[in-house]
């Protein structure tokens, strides 16, 4: 059964989630300052951690960064804070998503499991079959185990990393808009939003490009948007 970690230092909040997921059937783990967030996802074995970003002892997007240099698991930010900026710095911080409070407990389920349906496959034992590989030049990507390997080298990606790498490299050669890549890849549609489409591109970039400032795989066109090259 998926097993979920939800750090929200508000009790009433706290138990509203606990209890949404709960009858979603996920089981469900609390925790109220950061410190003990990092102390259980450390000896714990979660599939999904929701964090507000306000905690007592330390600021979330803190514990954020500190658990994505230890582990890929999917990250769900839940702020009151739903300025453009502060989706970003989440974003920035290693966060796979941004909810902004109060939420609809229909929308967080969803979040929920479309981020659990993007990590699953990741874990999959079963070995890959060349059917479920995409290949574009140097680049192949295994799709049946959302691994992406360059150069002889395995890379590893957050969710929504792997499935825009996914899009672009399935129409490699074509340009899209950060618009067109918000409604492909994000499923919204909101044109403020394209810094997230800026962030995860440079986040590929810094692990996909022998030289990030220079991209050679994904390239930036100019005043159109972003391709991925067929060379």
């Amino acid at each position: 059964m998926v097993r979920v970690l939800v750090v929200d230092d508000e009790v009433v909040m706290l138990s509203a989630i606990r209890q949404i997921l709960l009858d979603a059937g996920f089981l469900v783990d609390t925790a109220t300052e950061g410190e003990s967030a990092l102390a259980l996802a450390r000896k714990g074995s979660y599939d999904l951690i929701l964090l507000d970003v306000r905690l007592p002892d330390m600021d979330g997007l803190a514990v954020c960064q500190t658990l994505r240099r230890e582990s890929i698991i999917p990250i769900l930010i839940l702020s009151g804070l739903g300025e453009y900026s502060s989706r970003v710095e989440g974003l920035q911080s290693g966060a796979d998503d941004y909810l902004t409070k109060p939420f609809d407990s229909r929308e967080l389920v969803a979040r929920v499991k479309a981020l659990l349906r993007r990590s699953a496959l990741s874990r999959d034992p079963a070995p890959p079959l060349q059917a479920d590989r995409l290949r574009v030049g140097d680049l192949e990507i295994d799709l049946l185990h959302r691994q992406a390997i360059r150069m002889g080298q395995h890379v590893r990606l957050r969710p929504k990393e792997f499935d825009l790498l996914v899009f672009l490299a399935s129409r490699a050669g074509r340009t899209f808009t950060p618009s067109e890549l918000l409604e492909e890849v994000w499923r919204f549609d909101n044109p403020s939003d394209a810094r997230t489409v800026q962030v995860h591109i440079r986040w590929l970039r810094q692990k996909l490009e022998a030289n990030p400032c220079h991209p050679s795989l994904i390239e930036t066109v100019r005043g159109k948007g972003y391709r991925l090259t067929t060379q």
